[in-house]
C-alpha cells in the first residue's frame, strides 16, 4: 500500500464527518404526504393530510418533539443510530435466516474431493486473518463515494464490527454487542462448524498465527473428528435459526450448565465461524446456492451447521456451493461485498497449491465444544428444527440474470443504472398486480459519523405517471410522451436519492420523532396511529443495489409476508437479481415477478433504442440533401 494510502486510512479515525442532519419538520411532512397521495384512496389521504397538518402546526406535537429532536443531535455522534437500529433489527422477533440474514454467494468451485475443499478453506482462513490485520491496525484504504456525489469521503466504522460483534438473543429486543478491544487482537479463535458439530480452532500459536499448511492440517483433523459417532452432540447451531424470543428462552435454558455456558462464550468471542458443509445434492444453479446459503436447506441438509447470530459466517461445501452469511445488525452490505471481493481476489488467484508441510510446527489439536443437554433441551431443539423447515418450504427464490444489456448501455443512454433499474422494478410489480406500493431501497448515510441507512421511497408519483404509459393497451401516448415520463421518472429517482444520501428523507426522521414521542411517555401521536402511516411502512417491495467487481451475487428474503425481495447486481453487460418472496402467500410468485422484470427491462430498452433512431433521422435526412 503507498505511503499516501496509509496516511489516508490511518486518518479515517481523526477524519471528523458532519454528523446526519435533522431535516426541517414542514419539509419531512410535505414529502410524507407527496410519497402516500397516489398510494392510498382520496378518502383516506384527506383524512391523512388533516392529520399530517395537525402534527404540523405552530406549537403543535411535531414542533415539540422536533426541538428534542434537535436537542439529541447536539448530544450524540449520531442522533437516529439507536433508535433506527432497535426499529431495524434489534426488536424484529423473526428468524435471522431468511428474514435478516443477507448472503453474498460466490462462483461455484470445483472440489475434486475433500482435501480441495478444505485447501480452499485453509486459504480462505488465511485471508480472513490478513483482511481483519489490516482492519485491525486502520490500514484499510478510507471508501469514497461512488453514483450520485461521487468523491465524498466514507464512515469506515463498519468495518470494525466485521469480526468483533455478535447478537444476543432477548425475549423482547436483542442486544448487539461489539468488543471495540479485539481491534487489539484479543480474539485469537475462529469456530469451525461440521456436520453440526462445533470446534474451536486456534489461529494463533505462540504469537505467531498459524499458515495455510497448519490451518489445513488442522481442518483435516476437525473433519475426522466430527466423523466419531460416539462423541457426536445434537446439532445446538439450530436453536440460533428460531425466532429470536424462542431463541432467547431455549439459551436460558442452556445456561444452566457451565458446560453449555462455556461453549456459548467461545461461539460468542469468536472471530467468526466456518461451516464446512456436506454436500447439498441440488443442481448447483444460482438458485440453488443461493438457497443454501439463506437456510442451508434446513435439518435435512446444513441448516444446522451453522450459528446465525455471529455477524461473519464463511461456508464452504464439499460440493463447491460457498459464499458468507451476515448476520445484518452491525454493518451495511457494502461492507460485506468489500470483504468477500478481497478474500475472493486472493482466494481464487492461484491454483490451491500449498507451503511445504516442514514449515508447519506440531499444534495441539482442535477442541470439539461440549453441551449438555436433557429431555426439554432436547424437545426445544426438535421444535427449532420444525420451524426452521416451515421458513425452508416457504421460501421462493428465483436468480435471474438479465443478458440484454446491462449498465453500460444504460450510461449510454445518459440516465443513471440505479434510477433506470428502479424504474423497471416498478413497472414489473405494475404488470403483475396494477398497482405500485411502498417501496423500501437502502440509501447509504456513510457521508455522516456513525451514518448506516435512510430509505428512498421509489415509487413516486413519476413513476406511477411512466408506468400507466407503458401499461397502456390503447396506444394513447407516443414514444416521445413515455420518454418524457421515463426521464421525469428518473429525475424524481435521483433527487429523491441525493435527498436520502445527503440525510434529507423521511423515514428516520419520521422514526426519530415516534421514539421521541414514547421516550416523553405521550399518547402516540394520531399520525403514527393512521392507516397511511402503518400501510406505508408495510414493504412490499424491499430493494437494494449491491454492485461487486468480481464475480458473485447478494441475496436475501422480503420484509413482509405479501412481499418481494429484490437485491441487484448491475455488470457491463448484464445485471443479476435475486428475487425471493414466500409460497404462502398466494399475491406474490418470483417466477411472475421475474417474467414481469425481463419483459419491463427489454421494453425500456426498446423505447430508449427507438427514441435515439427518431432523434438521428432528422440529421441523417438533412446530411442526405445537403
Amino acid at each position: 500500500m503507498s505511503t499516501l494510502k496509509k496516511q489516508a486510512a490511518r486518518g479515517q479515525d481523526s477524519q471528523v464527518l458532519p454528523k446526519v442532519p435533522v431535516p426541517p419538520l414542514k419539509q419531512t411532512l410535505d414529502t410524507y404526504l407527496k410519497c402516500v397521495q397516489h398510494l392510498v384512496k382520496d378518502e383516506q389521504f384527506k383524512k391523512t393530510k388533516t392529520i399530517v397538518e395537525k402534527f404540523g402546526a405552530p406549537g403543535g406535537i411535531g414542533e415539540v418533539l422536533q426541538k428534542k429532536l434537535l436537542e439529541r443531535r447536539d448530544k450524540t455522534a449520531n442522533w437516529v443510530y439507536d433508535y433506527w437500529l432497535e426499529d431495524m433489527y434489534l426488536n424484529n422477533r423473526l428468524a435471522l435466516p431468511v428474514n435478516s440474514s443477507p448472503a453474498m454467494v460466490f462462483p461455484k468451485q470445483t472440489f475434486r474431493d475433500h482435501k480441495i475443499a478444505l485447501r480452499f478453506a485453509a486459504r480462505l482462513i488465511r485471508r480472513v486473518l490478513e483482511y481483519k490485520s489490516l482492519i485491525d491496525a486502520r490500514m484499510l484504504p478510507v471508501d469514497v463515494a461512488r453514483g450520485q456525489l461521487a468523491g465524498t469521503p466514507l464512515c469506515m466504522k463498519q468495518y470494525y464490527h466485521l469480526f468483533t460483534s455478535y447478537r444476543y438473543p432477548g425475549l423482547k429486543t436483542d442486544t448487539l454487542k461489539v468488543d471495540m478491544n479485539t481491534a487489539s487482537s484479543t480474539s485469537e479463535h475462529m469456530i469451525v462448524a461440521c456436520k453440526n458439530q462445533f470446534f474451536m480452532l486456534d489461529v494463533v500459536a505462540n504469537n505467531k498465527q498459524l499458515n495455510e499448511t497448519e490451518i489445513l492440517s488442522q481442518l483435516e483433523k476437525i473433519m475426522k473428528m466430527s466423523e466419531n459417532a460416539e462423541e457426536k452432540h445434537p446439532p445446538f447451531g439450530i436453536l440460533t435459526s428460531d425466532d429470536r424470543t424462542e431463541w432467547a428462552q431455549a439459551r436460558e435454558a442452556l445456561i444452566k450448565d457451565q458446560t453449555n455456558q462455556d461453549s456459548l462464550a467461545l461461539i460468542e468471542s469468536s472471530i467468526c465461524v466456518v461451516c464446512l458443509d456436506e454436500p447439498c445434492g441440488l443442481t448447483p444453479s444460482d438458485t440453488n446456492r443461493a438457497l443454501m446459503m439463506l437456510h442451508g436447506g434446513g435439518c435435512e441438509r446444513n441448516g444446522a451447521n451453522r450459528w446465525y447470530d455471529k455477524s461473519m459466517q464463511f461456508v464452504v461445501g464439499m460440493d463447491g456451493v460457498c459464499g458468507v452469511v451476515c448476520e445484518h445488525s452491525p454493518f451495511e452490505g457494502i461492507v460485506m461485498v468489500q470483504c468477500s471481493e478481497f478474500l475472493m481476489k486472493h482466494v481464487t488467484g492461484s491454483p490451491l497449491r500449498m507451503v511445504q508441510p516442514s514449515s508447519a510446527r506440531a499444534l495441539s489439536p482442535p477442541r470439539r465444544l461440549l453441551w449438555k443437554c436433557n429431555s426439554h433441551i432436547q424437545a426445544l431443539l426438535g421444535a427449532s428444527g420444525d420451524r426452521l423447515q416451515r421458513l425452508v418450504n416457504n421460501l421462493d427464490m428465483d436468480v435471474f440474470t438479465f443478458e440484454t444489456y446491462g449498465k453500460e448501455f444504460i450510461k449510454k443512454q445518459k440516465m443513471s443504472p440505479d434510477g433506470f433499474i428502479q424504474v423497471a422494478l416498478q413497472l414489473a410489480f405494475y404488470k403483475c398486480r396494477g398497482r405500485l406500493v411502498p417501496t423500501y431501497e437502502s440509501a447509504s448515510l456513510r457521508r455522516f459519523q456513525e451514518g448506516r441507512v435512510d430509505n428512498i421511497r421509489s415509487a413516486t408519483p413519476d413513476v406511477l405517471a411512466f408506468v400507466k404509459s407503458m401499461a397502456d393497451e390503447g396506444a394513447t401516448f407516443t414514444d416521445s410522451e413515455k420518454m418524457k415520463r421515463l426521464k421525469d421518472a428518473l429525475k424524481a429517482q435521483t433527487d429523491y436519492t441525493i435527498a436520502a444520501i445527503t440525510g434529507m428523507a423521511i423515514d428516520n426522521h419520521l422514526l426519530g420523532l415516534l421514539k421521541v414521542s414514547k421516550e416523553l411517555k405521550m399518547e402516540r401521536p394520531d399520525i403514527f396511529c393512521d392507516e397511511t402511516y402503518l400501510a406505508n411502512n408495510h414493504f412490499i417491495l424491499s430493494t437494494s443495489q449491491v454492485p461487486t467487481t468480481v464475480e458473485m451475487f447478494c441475496c436475501y428474503g422480503p420484509v413482509v409476508p405479501n412481499g418481494y425481495g429484490t437485491c441487484y447486481n448491475p455488470q457491463p453487460h448484464h445485471i443479476v437479481f435475486s428475487v425471493s418472496s414466500f409460497w404462502e402467500n398466494t399475491e406474490t410468485s418470483s417466477a411472475v415477478f421475474v417474467k414481469a422484470l425481463n419483459e419491463s427491462l427489454l421494453e425500456i430498452g426498446d423505447l430508449c433504442n427507438r427514441s435515439a433512431a427518431a432523434a438521428s433521422q432528422p440529421t441523417e435526412s438533412s446530411q442526405a440533401a445537403s
